[in-house]
């Protein structure tokens, strides 16, 4: 069952309940460092109820249990926490490259928007790559968190969010608009989702694809690749054995980082 106070105590925030940007700004992050992203939350057919989901049974996998999920589990129940706690949130889409190519829709990555002070502040625990661990305010100037840049850019009706590491070029993380969003919008994505898992010619096995965040960094597991973010710079091994994949990805999901 959604509990706010189990909820806040689940991810090292008991007892945050004021309506500010600090407060905010402690909230996303300590999620991000405390449930992780995970491909491997939910089985691949029960991770298609985009749409429809029992909040209150995705609540005690994903949070109270510490399993994680996706974007459509992590910032759904994360927009009603903030709902809860009297933030002004908003439901907004963001897509990705590889999101149109896969489910052939524009409407793809869940996450927030929050007004807050006179300002807006983009608000995401879930998103399975390099991307800001605190929010991030909707202005045109180049913002730097733990060593990586981003910027907002304009792109068709809305915005490209883009962002640097310390030794990389700018690269678009995914593109939005701030256009209000209901939970009914991911229909297609859930159809199209749908008919890929049930697909009888799909042999493929559930692809893992995993992260969470640390104090000055994000880590990210996919397949057999595995990427570091320290301050900015990034690190990708390629994890060749079977022992070693499997150590990184249980830390990933509830091991100490960092």
């Amino acid at each position: 069952m959604f509990d706010v106070s189990t909820y806040l105590q689940r991810i090292g925030c008991a007892g945050e309940t004021g309506v500010n940007i600090e407060t905010l700004r402690k909230l996303q992050k300590s999620h991000l460092m405390t449930i992780p992203y995970s491909s491997v939350a939910y089985e691949l057919r029960d991770a298609v109820d985009v749409v429809g989901l029992d909040e209150d049974a995705v609540f005690e996998t994903s949070i109270a249990k510490g399993k994680g999920g996706a974007c459509y589990h992590l910032n759904r129940l994360f927009h009603r926490l903030l709902a809860e706690l009297g933030y002004d949130v908003t439901l907004i889409a963001g897509s990705t490259t590889e999101g149109r190519e896969t489910f052939g829709t524009e409407i793809e990555h869940m996450f927030n928007r929050v007004t807050l002070d006179g300002g807006e502040w983009l608000v995401d625990v879930g998103y399975p790559g390099p991307t800001y661990v605190e929010p991030l305010p909707v202005t045109d100037s180049v913002q730097t968190q733990y060593g990586s840049q981003f910027r907002l850019i304009e792109h068709e009706s809305g915005y490209a969010l883009q962002r640097r590491g310390a030794v990389t070029r700018w690269g678009v993380v995914y593109t939005f608009t701030t256009r209000p969003r209901e939970w009914s919008d991911w229909k297609e994505l859930e159809d199209n989702f749908r008919e890929l898992v049930g697909d009888p010619e799909r042999h493929d096995t559930q692809e893992i694809l995993c992260g969470r965040a640390f104090e000055n960094g994000q880590v990210f597991l996919r397949q057999r690749r595995y990427l570091t973010i320290r301050n900015g710079r990034e690190q990708v091994r390629t994890i060749t054995d079977d022992d070693e994949h499997g150590t990184l990805l249980s830390r990933i999901l509830h091991g100490e980082l960092g």
